[in-house]
């Protein structure tokens, strides 16, 4: 059980840094007016949220 949520875990961490990376790039392409869609900064911002709130309840952080 515990190896199953460490895997679960690093998928998360996993998944955390691509959405950074992603806004990192949105965030490029905003700038240079190349970005129509600008919410999907403010999505992706949420989806970290809820993963790192995921992350801490799995962990029995408060």
């Amino acid at each position: 059980m515990q190896k199953k949520l460490q895997l679960d875990n690093k998928k998360i961490k996993d998944e955390i840094l691509d959405l950074k990376k992603s806004i990192l790039n949105l965030k490029f392409q905003k700038f240079s007016g190349q970005l129509e869609k600008t919410s999907q900064i403010k999505i992706s911002r949420k989806q970290i949220a809820r993963l790192k709130t995921k992350l801490s309840l799995e962990k029995g952080d408060k």
